[in-house]
């Protein structure tokens, strides 16, 4: 029999739902995402960390789930709210069902949610905290409970999904590179080995002196959850970095935040920030568009950043926010959105090959 599931929003809005994953109650800030597809990878991609998240599109789970796409090892978000539900799916690499997946990792989802009503709700008003229930259907109640939660600003995040010791993930003769993770992804980690890389996998918090024990050619500042400026120990890791000053070093959507950050800039949050797989972005050094995969809240502000010593490569069409930059002359650079696109459009993928001309040149 259907459950009745209640996502309320901290400004009042309510929403009406039947639940499906497990059962239960849990509070995150509700975001949405545009993509068409690859909700396995949404799922599973660990930026979603303390993030309820919304899917635009409205038949979700119709290719089942495989055991090829997940991003990472579990499911971070804090909900899955969708317009409906497919419970019986058909896809030749399909496993499972997406309500048994969920259930696999005490996920909670709510369904039968105008989810287009909700959308047009978070552009207006923002990205909010939000609560999904189906053990207390008191609006009042949830809504203070909602007001109650711990907001996602100043909150590091990213101790939760970094990995809890180093591993390698390819050996062989090819430039080593040193991924600090903040949450990485399974397809950046691909993309490395594709362009022939030794991978080894470090916790977020590891210090400058074990990295350097490791011998790298090139550090790659993963993508990850949050704010960044409460993930101090990672800026000041990124700091230590810049001042040996020979290390060719990528960073990748919160990596290019901690970039920011480290290079004196300072960091805000979008009013409702990039989540889908249909974001242009101008590259300012060729002048091609990319239409890239996105998935982020804060962001570097660009007036904040020394232009004499860092320039501008990308830009947002949508909004014209900061979406990469490099450095005049230390072999660095970073782009905000996720040039692996698991899932998405492949047109950014060449900046791994960009970040191999830089290690295979300082090499």
């Amino acid at each position: 029999m259907a459950q009745k599931a209640i996502l309320a929003l901290e400004d009042g809005r309510i929403f009406e739902g039947t639940a499906f994953g497990v059962p239960g109650e849990h509070c995150g800030e509700v975001v949405f995402n545009t993509g068409m597809t690859g909700y396995q990878e949404v799922l599973t991609d660990p930026s979603y960390e303390g993030q309820i998240v919304v899917m635009t599109y409205p038949l979700i789970g119709n290719c089942g789930v495989n055991d090829e796409d997940s991003e990472s090892r579990s499911i971070w978000l804090e909900g899955f709210v969708i317009n409906e539900l497919c419970r019986k799916p058909n896809n030749w690499r399909s496993v499972k069902d997406l309500e048994s997946f969920l259930k696999e990792y005490d996920i909670m989802g709510i369904e039968g949610i105008d989810t287009r009503a909700l959308t047009k709700h978070i552009r207006e008003a923002g990205a909010m905290k939000a609560v999904i229930s189906t053990i207390d259907h008191d609006t009042e109640s949830l809504i203070a409970k909602v007001k109650a939660s711990p907001d996602l600003v100043g909150r590091d995040l990213v101790r939760k999904v970094t990995c809890k010791k180093q591993y390698i993930v390819n050996e062989g003769y090819g430039p080593h590179i040193i991924v600090l993770d903040y949450g990485v992804k399974k397809s950046i980690l691909e993309q490395l080995c594709l362009v022939g890389c030794r991978i080894t996998v470090v916790p977020a918090n590891t210090e400058i002196d074990s990295v350097m024990k490791l011998h790298p050619d090139g550090i790659l500042l993963s993508n990850g959850p949050g704010d960044p400026a409460a993930v101090t120990y990672a800026v000041d890791t990124i700091r230590e970095l810049l001042d040996i000053g020979t290390l060719p070093i990528f960073g990748i959507c919160l990596g290019h935040q901690l970039v920011g950050l480290a290079l004196g800039g300072e960091t805000y949050k979008l009013k409702f920030g990039h989540h889908g797989e249909n974001h242009p972005v101008k590259d300012l050094i060729t002048g091609k568009i990319d239409i890239t995969v996105q998935n982020h809240g804060f962001c570097v502000d660009i007036d904040s950043l020394d232009r004499n010593a860092i320039e501008i490569t990308h830009m947002n069409l949508n909004d014209n926010t900061l979406e990469g930059m490099r450095h005049r002359e230390l072999p660095l650079f970073s782009v905000q959105f996720h040039p692996e696109a698991g899932p998405g459009p492949h047109d950014a993928r060449h900046l791994f090959g960009r970040f191999m001309e830089l290690v295979k040149k300082k090499k």
